[in-house]
């Protein structure tokens, strides 16, 4: 009879993916299916919104290490619930990135200088938001407004 050397095949778990979680809200369907796909392919778990009101709820439930969000949404703009957010989650008030294609709307830009958060004006490369969305939950490359 032959026996096993069993510490040799239990080895501890190891989680070789570190995933890390996002909320995406984009109110235009067709971008927010396609970020979430590319931004899942670069091994994050991408949760998405298409307006501020569902967003808050799922904020509310969850914990997420970034938000990327568009600032023009029907229900709840960006802004609205960026504040709303930080308020519930303070520790995403370094983890947003707004993103819009309003980037010259007075309203808009004020908004962007009063609060700092970190922005990306449309059109933009999606490399530039995913190495934005990296930034923001501490894996290497990044860069965004």
């Amino acid at each position: 009879m032959e026996f096993i050397d069993e510490p040799n095949l239990v080895r501890p778990y190891s989680n070789v993916y570190e995933f890390k979680t996002l909320l995406l809200v984009d109110d235009d369907h067709q971008l927010a299916e396609t970020l979430q796909w590319i931004l899942a392919d670069e091994n994050f778990l991408v949760d998405v919104s298409h307006d501020g009101d569902e967003a808050m709820l799922k904020v509310t439930a969850n914990r997420y290490d970034a938000v990327a969000c568009d600032i023009l949404m029907p229900h709840m703009r960006g802004d609205d619930f960026y504040y709303q957010a930080i308020e519930i989650r303070p520790e995403l008030r370094s983890r947003f990135v707004l993103i819009t294609g309003f980037g010259n709307d007075p309203k808009v830009r004020a908004f962007l200088n009063k609060s700092g958060v970190k922005s990306l004006i449309k059109p933009f490369p999606v490399k530039k938001l995913i190495d934005c969305v990296r930034g923001l939950v501490n894996v290497p490359a990044s860069h965004c407004g």
